[in-house]
């Protein structure tokens, strides 16, 4: 068993691969998860949705369990139980009083590594996840993300839906379930974190406990996995997952028919990883762009001075070996020519000139106090722990990330604006 100490976190692997991540908190309030190195973009080309529907269906039954008895564990002591499932990992956690930490353990353990996945519970549960994607085709400014991302990935499967569709999930069986678990879900392929007032010591007992009930194997010479605190380490985990190379990207302009009041358009590029250093300048190019302030300067452009929009926004999305970038708004038809003109202004302004001294001061402020207002919301930071570590074997470190904020040039963030912003390296899709 390996363990490294810090006044801010603790980190520990048992002998069976298991890391775990500790981080206190201030409250009595604890949040515990087991991220699972798996996601949409493992999927074989007959698995689509299936990373996702096998998140649904490890909270019905394992050896020790019914779903009720799942469903009733945490919320019989107040607290909280959920998951959800990202192109690159499945987490599963919950929120309770720190005096329930074992029960909360016990619990994720069990589903995650002990599920069953029945099949009667398989043929209700199909038709609920088949809702979840109806309700989502109906709200065309969430869809557009999902048909952005196929185009910027075209043919891998990070461009994949991760619902996946409605004819395929009807024909998985208990046994296609039980497939992608067993090449995914184990301990040498996952991460224990926890945020909050709790003794790492009684966590690392606690887990042992666990996965001697759910029957993995904590004997010595059982596969360990290191744990690597240094910046662009590889992924922490072991798994068997199939993540090939990317395809080459080709920017794309495509408008699709929709029977829509508004029109919706998104416009971006393939970007950075996050284990590219320039993902920094990016992140801080994207918040002035069109970050959730109400300065940003597409708001202000689109919005504020020419009322054109009741929304814009720009998202980038950073994943262990690329990243996507991209502006959404929604407006008229007839107005989608003139607010794609306004967005083009704002990305040459960038590309043209450095930011002033003064700009950058203010834009580094800015984000540093979002981030810091960010830090009250400790399900958040629990989740970005959690996954952090999980592919990065550090913790999230928020200082550091001040100081690689704090060291951004002008020179740096219109670079940057260059190599990303430039037309011809732009796609484009709206649905009208």
């Amino acid at each position: 068993m390996e363990e490294q100490h810090n006044n801010d976190y603790f980190t520990g692997v048992l002998p069976c691969g298991l890391r775990i991540v500790c981080t206190p908190s201030a409250t009595d309030v604890a949040y515990c998860g087991i991220a699972v190195d798996a996601g949409t973009r493992d999927e074989y080309d007959d698995e689509s949705g299936l990373a996702h529907f096998c998140e649904h269906l490890t909270f019905k039954g394992t050896h020790r369990r019914r779903a009720w008895h799942i469903l009733n564990r945490m919320e019989a002591v107040g607290g909280d139980l959920n998951a959800y499932t990202g192109k690159e990992e499945t987490v599963y956690y919950a929120a309770f009083l720190k005096e329930h930490i074992g029960r909360a353990i016990d619990l994720l353990a069990d589903i995650v590594f002990g599920s069953v996945y029945p099949q009667p519970e398989m043929n209700k549960e199909v038709e609920v996840v088949i809702d979840e994607i109806e309700s989502y085709n109906d709200s065309p400014a969430e869809l557009i993300f999902d048909d952005f991302e196929r185009m910027v990935f075209n043919g891998h499967p990070l461009g994949r839906n991760i619902l996946g569709e409605a004819d395929r999930l009807r024909q998985f069986t208990s046994v296609d379930v039980q497939r992608f678990a067993g090449r995914h879900y184990r301990p040498e392929n996952a991460v224990l974190f926890v945020y909050g007032r709790v003794e790492p010591s009684q966590v690392m007992k606690e887990a042992e406990r666990a996965l001697k009930r759910v029957g993995v194997s904590l004997l010595e010479d059982a596969p360990l996995k290191r744990v690597l605190l240094e910046d662009n380490a590889g992924c922490g985990s072991s798994n068997t997952n199939v993540r090939g190379p990317l395809p080459d990207y080709c920017p794309q302009q495509l408008v699709i028919e929709k029977d829509t009041h508004q029109a919706h358009v998104m416009i971006g590029c393939r970007a950075y990883s996050a284990r590219d250093p320039r993902h920094i300048a990016l992140y801080l190019l994207n918040n002035i762009l069109g970050g959730p302030g109400m300065n940003s300067r597409l708001n202000l452009s689109l919005r504020e001075k020419n009322g054109l929009v009741y929304n814009v926004e720009s998202n980038m999305t950073c994943y262990t070996d690329t990243g996507i970038w991209s502006i959404y708004f929604g407006c008229d038809v007839h107005d989608v020519p003139r607010c794609r003109r306004l967005v083009s202004a704002e990305l040459k302004k960038l590309v043209a000139a450095p930011l002033s001294e003064t700009a950058l001061a203010a834009a580094k402020r800015q984000i540093k106090g979002q981030i810091g207002i960010s830090c009250d919301n400790f399900e958040s930071m629990a989740l970005a722990m959690g996954k952090t570590f999980l592919h990065y074997n550090r913790p999230r470190d928020i200082e550091r990330l001040f100081r690689k904020i704090d060291a951004l040039t002008a020179a740096e963030l219109q670079q940057t604006a260059a190599e990303l912003f430039c037309p011809d390296n732009l796609t484009t899709l709206i649905y009208k």
